[in-house]
């Protein structure tokens, strides 16, 4: 199976956490203007809820993500205590 380039690098949410190495969850990715699931793994667990990145595909809607925390959020809240 062919890995899906589109979705390295994107963000996305645990819909179902991971295990590590006992298994997949499944992460909902914002891809190709809307979004998508695919089955998340990761090397530590993950709980669901969780913000992650895809930092690789492994073909038939499988990818590789790790916790990830958008730097845009953060620079968003320290907007509002500058006024």
């Amino acid at each position: 199976m062919m890995p899906d380039e589109a979705v390295l690098g994107c963000a996305g949410e645990l819909v179902l956490g991971t295990r590590g190495a006992a298994g997949p969850g499944e992460v909902l990715v914002r891809v190709r203007g809307g979004t998508e699931t695919f089955l998340a793994w990761s090397e530590d667990p993950l709980p669901r809820g969780a913000a992650v990145l895809v930092v690789a595909s492994r073909g038939g809607r499988q990818v590789d993500v790790i916790r990830w925390a958008d730097p845009l959020d953060a620079l968003a809240g320290d907007a509002g205590d500058a006024g």
